[in-house]
């Protein structure tokens, strides 16, 4: 590549960030997620927190199709194997220390408050009690939630379900553009601070109400959420320039209909929440 042709390439990439802060940064539920705001100024009732994991398990059961279609679809070996990493992670293959990681992460930590948030799943130790759904389990066990309250399309509500839905659509699509955009932008919202919202008010309810739930869960995700936070403008250089056939407007409309389906989700938590106190 020319000094000008790299020059012209740079410049590109600085108009489409502009882009990205204009049309997905600012998407209120980036930046004004009314639900995590109330829950964590709150103490939320029994009510709201048994309300709020079940509609949780189902996203995050409902996540495993939507990874499991981006391992199917992924563009390259490399993509696959991204994908894989987060997808065995999920299951419950612990992150097993590379070379070069300070950090090890032994087969038999199964606690997210112990297991590590880095490494690699490549010949890693597999534990049924480390899957992050059978931690969001043991989380909800004092709730009085069992196996069958939890995770089922038929637990759902619409929003959630919608939500669900957009996920496997978009993040898990066959059009690079548009499973790369529905990541980066499930990427931002996740590093802009809603892991931190849960955790507060989840420890105001334990607080009120005695029970001491486990939040390891909460804990584990938002660590590595804030790993994430990092690397990701690095990953975003890495998509614009790489290899494949990289699309600016597909990106960004995948974005942002990936990030109007994840309001359509805490929305209906909020009306719901809403509701049961008018009644």
């Amino acid at each position: 590549m020319t000094q000008a042709a790299l020059s012209h390439a740079v410049s590109s990439f600085d108009l489409f960030l502009d882009r990205l802060k204009t049309e997905l940064f600012s998407h209120p539920v980036i930046t004004d997620n009314r639900y995590c705001t109330w829950f964590a100024g709150a103490a939320p009732s029994k009510d709201d927190v048994v309300d709020f994991t079940r509609q949780f398990s189902v996203f995050s059961n409902q996540f495993l199709i939507a990874q499991t279609q981006r391992v199917i679809n992924a563009a390259n070996v490399e993509e696959m194997r991204a994908a894989k990493e987060i997808l065995a992670n999920e299951l419950g293959v612990v992150f097993r220390a590379r070379q070069s990681d300070t950090q090890s992460a032994s087969g038999d930590d199964v606690d997210p408050d112990i297991v590590g948030i880095e490494g690699t799943v490549d010949g890693g130790t597999f534990r049924f009690r480390a899957a992050h759904y059978e931690w969001l389990l043991h989380f909800a066990a004092p709730l009085g939630l069992g196996f069958g309250d939890l995770g089922r399309r038929s637990v759902g509500t619409p929003a959630t379900l919608a939500f669900c839905d957009e996920l496997i659509r978009l993040y898990g699509s066959d059009d690079f553009s548009v499973s790369a955009g529905a990541g980066f932008a499930v990427e931002n919202w996740a590093a802009a601070g809603f892991w931190k919202q849960l955790i507060a008010g989840l420890e105001s309810f334990n607080t009120s109400s005695g029970l001491d739930l486990n939040l390891g869960f909460f804990r584990w995700h938002d660590k590595i959420e804030d790993q994430h936070a990092a690397h990701t403008m690095a990953e975003l250089k890495d998509l614009y320039f790489g290899p494949l056939d990289f699309d600016e407007e597909s990106f960004i409309d995948a974005g942002r209909q990936m990030l109007d389906g994840v309001q359509v989700f805490w929305n209906g938590l909020d009306e719901t929440r809403k509701l049961r106190r008018l009644s």
